[in-house]
């Protein structure tokens, strides 16, 4: 029987505990990239469980874009630091960029307080496209250095990344073409404009029957996508991607911080966000505040190594 009660005392109480974390108005959300990208894609998943979780209040999606998210992070510490004010923040972005010294803020300027996904890199082609494996690609760019033009998102971001180190791993020869986000890039691709892209698997599992994914970053195959090789396989330890998560204004205080990373944390293990996140080939992890300073510090101190060795920054 005292189980018993002890079972109602907590089903009663966990709406009560949901109630209280829920904010008491209306958030904006601060996208980096333009609309159909993976960030926006998140937040509209986040956007869609919180409703159901808050139902008083609403998520309000705000988009201000440019180079390669630089834009935002720039201004995010000019917003209200009230708590109501999320902004989306993307790693590796937020530590190549200052590193490259083409942007005007500096990555201790950010402050992230929840990471809630990665998604692996992949190349892909057009569907159309005479190039059926990535076998086919390096031989591709093998017999005309510097013909094919790669399409990703955001200059000195993860796709930039991932394309000069594949470049560098493989020996290969091909360009790189920045655009805004990986909804302007898509139209790109799709209309084979560019010979391909080194996007997401999120990308890849959305374009399924119009692009043709070669390789994934992943330390085993993506039960999306089971014919397509890891590079591991191919040879090469790549294990990496795009982590992407919330960050605030340095004037929001310590409590506040604490309150939005704990409510995406309810977030990111409901049952519907893991849902919709496996089918978009989103990997969910939780670095929350308690995390974040060691999170920062090995990403940090391993992207700044990774830029050196790619040559990023260099004029």
């Amino acid at each position: 029987m005292k189980k018993l009660i002890a079972t109602i005392s907590l089903s009663l109480l966990a709406p009560l505990a949901l109630a209280q974390a829920c904010p008491d108005k209306n958030m904006l959300y601060w996208q980096a990239f333009p609309p159909g990208g993976e960030s926006d894609l998140s937040a509209r998943h986040q956007q869609v469980v919180l409703k159901k979780k808050c139902p008083s209040i609403d998520t309000i999606i705000q988009y201000k874009a440019g180079a390669g998210g630089a834009v935002m992070w720039t201004q995010m510490n000019q917003l209200p630091g009230d708590g109501y004010n999320v902004v989306g923040v993307n790693l590796p972005h937020i530590v190549f960029q200052p590193i490259e010294g083409q942007v005007q803020y500096k990555t201790q300027d950010i402050t992230p307080v929840f990471w809630f996904h990665y998604t692996p890199d992949t190349l892909v082609v057009p569907e159309s496209s005479g190039i059926k494996s990535f076998a086919d690609f390096v031989k591709a760019a093998q017999a005309k250095p510097g013909a094919l033009n790669l399409g990703g998102s955001g200059l000195n971001s993860a796709n930039h990344a991932a394309h000069e180190r594949m470049n560098a791993a493989f020996k290969v020869k091909t360009n790189y073409i920045p655009y805004k986000g990986t909804g302007d890039m898509s139209t790109a691709v799709l209309g084979s404009q560019v010979d391909g892209a080194m996007t997401y698997t999120v990308f890849a599992i959305a374009n399924k029957g119009r692009v043709r994914a070669l390789a994934v970053a992943m330390e085993k195959r993506h039960p999306l996508l089971p014919d397509v090789p890891t590079f591991k396989e191919l040879g090469v330890n790549w294990v990496d991607g795009a982590y992407r998560g919330i960050g605030v204004p340095k004037s929001t205080p310590p409590e506040a911080r604490k309150r939005i990373s704990d409510m995406w944390a309810t977030l990111n293990n409901d049952p519907e966000m893991k849902e919709l996140a496996a089918k978009a080939g989103f990997e969910l992890i939780n670095v929350g505040v308690e995390q974040m300073d060691a999170f920062m510090k090995e990403k940090s101190a391993l992207y700044t190594e990774g830029a050196k060795q790619l040559g990023l920054g260099k004029k």
